[in-house]
């Protein structure tokens, strides 16, 4: 099998992936906000074979998305491909230019602090529309539900993409999907990122309990 093709074959499976946790993985958080982790597969993917099959991985899942499980359509489907593309391409670019752990941290973080104002402005423009309340009422909730949401979502995205990356890359590699020599498998996930990253999780959980008066 040639590169180009174990590109495209994977490139495949991970949308496959990306579709299947959206569809099997979605945690209701807040009011009608729900978490799914497919932009941790589309963050990976961009890790693999850069920003540009993110932004690809998030059009493909999202449009599948749109058709079998979206209850919003068209609109559904721009606010999934902003908010994948807003962490995803932009964690992806960056580690593009710096391909090292530093790299993928420091383009995961910014990822993170890139998603939560987009999703917020994109939120007060879109969210009147296909939720059907006035404007003034989707302002009242800004701060109160979307924020602390795309905290909580950003935060569990980064944290599982670090924590995920370094096993889908050997399974990749053992499938001969990907170079064993691979740029894209220098990134070395220690205990340190490993503690920080499982302190993350928890802290969304915690903050995620506490919003809807569990803990």
């Amino acid at each position: 099998m040639d590169r180009k093709t174990r590109k495209i074959t994977t490139i495949g499976m991970l949308c496959a992936l990306a579709y299947a946790m959206t569809a099997m993985g979605r945690i209701p958080m807040m009011l009608f906000l729900k978490y799914d982790p497919k932009d941790i597969i589309i963050a990976i993917g961009g890790f693999l074979f850069g920003p540009l099959t993110s932004f690809t991985l998030a059009v493909a899942v999202s449009s599948v998305e749109m058709f079998t499980m979206s209850e919003n359509g068209v609109l559904g489907f721009i606010m999934n491909v902003i908010s994948s593309c807003s962490f995803a391409c932009t964690a992806a670019f960056i580690y593009k230019k710096k391909h090292t752990l530093y790299g993928a941290v420091v383009g995961l973080l910014c990822g993170w602090g890139c998603m939560v104002p987009v999703m917020l402005l994109w939120n007060y423009l879109i969210a009147p529309i296909y939720m059907g309340y006035p404007r003034e009422a989707v302002v009242k909730l800004l701060l109160p539900a979307f924020l602390p949401f795309n905290l909580i979502k950003g935060g569990l995205n980064a944290a599982l993409s670090m924590l995920l990356y370094k096993p889908v890359v050997t399974v990749l590699r053992r499938s001969h999907l990907l170079e064993t020599e691979a740029p894209a498998a220098k990134p070395h996930v220690n205990i340190g990122i490993i503690l920080v990253s499982l302190l993350t999780i928890i802290t969304c959980v915690l903050f995620t309990l506490s919003l809807n008066g569990i803990f």
